[in-house]
This record gives structure tokens, C-alpha cells and sequence, in this order.
């Protein structure tokens, strides 16, 4: 089924993708027949989207793509089918500019493979996927946690997440994907930190201040907070318990 176009309810629901994670010039790794591009009206930030297949290169090397070139990077479902899934996702994030995203999607093993590798639902798969065990039924088995870490400094997790809520845990062993809802997958994003952020080691507000107006409303927050505090003095909260309106 097509993974991508599954995915794009569930993401207009969270006003993430449109604002932060796809926005400006982005690439879609693997992403033929079924591209993020045919969802470009969707997501109002995104100024134009590359679809990268095989006829444009090996998708674990980029090769000729240079290093910081794109505001966000997509994948669904292309990394499993990679020699190494590793070596792939390095150059994945090598591509991404700082203060991009990096989003992709891959087949989660339990609910996926659910116990069997080789895939028998998919014979190109190379390797199977988990957020984090101790140990694996699979001997390809990658933990997205681990993944993430391999990146160093500059990879800022901001999600994974086991993408389950079409998925059926009463049926029996059965490829959920050719249903029209499963994705059976996790999601990972991560966001590439500026040199200042890994230097810093975080992310801090900006010292720039805002316009006058904005100024006023963010005050009012502080002046509410003290004058409610200065008000309350003698009075501990969580101590009133007389009858309503009393």
C-alpha cells in the first residue's frame, strides 16, 4: 500500500509537519510511486520538493547531493531496503541544513515482520526496526534509539514513535499494510542543531527582542503572576475548602 499517502491525515493533524518539519526546499528519499510532492498543496511552507529514486542514485550514498542542501528531508519506507541502513541515514542527515528536520518512516519488526526474517511480506527488506530492545528475535535488528545516537551531537531527537493506531493486535500473523489504515511503522524526526546549539550543548532562547506589542502581552503573563502571588501572601494555596461561593 502506499505508506506515504497513509501517513497524511495523520500529520495534518499535528501542526508540526506544516509549520516546522516541512517547510522550504525539501527531498523525498524513495519516495516514487507514491511521493510527499502529490501533498505539496497540503503543507504551505514548502517551496518545492525533490523526488529522489533509484534512477537519480543509491539512496544510502547521495552521491553528488552536498552537504547541507535541504531545509527537511522526507523518507517513508526506504531505509529498510538499504545495505546499510546506517551509512544511509548518516548521509541522510549530512544533507540537511541546521535547524532542519529530518523526517522518515520505516517498518516497526514486531509489527511488521511480527517474528519472521527474512521478511516474508517484503523479500528486498534488509533490516528490521525496533525503538529500543535489549534484545532482538532479529539478527538485522536496528534500534532507532542507537541510530539516533550514531549521528553525534548535532541530531536533536525530537520524535519517535511506534505508529500503531490502525494497527489490529487480535488478528492473527498478517501483512496490516495491505489494508487501506495500517502503517505498522515507527516515525522518527530528528532536527539538525546549529554549530552555536552543539557548542552550547542546547538550544536557548534568542536574545532578540520582540516588538513592542508582542513585549506587552508577554508582561502582562509576568505582572498577572506577581500581583496574584503578592495577593495571596498570607493565604497557602490548596488550603480553601469551605462550600462554593462561600
Amino acid at each position: 500500500m502506499r505508506e506515504c499517502s497513509k501517513s497524511i491525515v495523520r500529520r495534518l493533524l499535528s501542526a508540526n509537519y506544516a509549520t516546522r518539519y516541512f517547510r522550504g526546499s525539501g527531498i523525498d528519499i524513495g519516495g516514487a510511486p507514491d511521493p510527499l510532492a502529490l501533498y505539496r498543496s497540503l503543507f504551505p511552507l514548502v517551496a518545492n520538493i525533490k523526488t529522489w529514486d533509484m534512477a537519480d542514485g543509491d539512496a544510502q550514498f547521495m552521491a553528488g547531493v552536498a552537504d547541507e542542501t535541504y531545509d527537511f528531508v522526507h523518507s517513508s519506507h526506504c531505509l529498510e531496503h538499504l545495505n546499510d541502513a546506517r551509512e544511509g541515514l548518516k548521509n541522510w542527515f549530512r544533507i540537511l541544513r541546521p535547524g532542519g528536520y529530518l523526517t522518515i518512516t520505516f517498518p516497526d519488526e514486531d509489527l511488521y515482520e511480527q517474528g519472521t526474517f527474512p521478511s516474508t511480506f517484503n523479500k528486498t527488506h534488509k533490516w528490521t526496526f525496533t525503538i529500543f530492545k535489549p534484545a532482538s528475535w532479529s539478527a538485522n535488528s536496528l534500534n532507532v534509539v542507537d541510530l539516533a545516537s550514531s549521528l553525534g551531537p548535532a541530531a536533536h531527537v525530537i520524535k519517535i514513535e511506534q505508529i500503531d493506531v490502525a494497527y489490529r493486535y487480535d488478528l492473527p500473523r498478517f501483512d496490516q499494510t495491505l489494508t487501506p489504515v495500517s502503517e505498522s511503522c515507527i516515525e522518527l524526526v530528528l532536527r539538525k542543531r546549529y554549530p552555536t546549539e552543539v557548542d552550547s550543548r542546547g538550544r536557548f532562547p534568542q536574545r532578540i527582542q520582540p516588538e513592542s506589542d508582542i513585549r506587552i502581552h508577554l508582561n502582562q503573563y509576568l505582572d498577572d503572576q506577581r500581583l496574584l502571588r503578592e495577593s495571596n501572601a498570607t493565604r497557602p494555596p490548596f488550603q480553601n475548602s469551605r462550600e462554593i461561593g462561600q
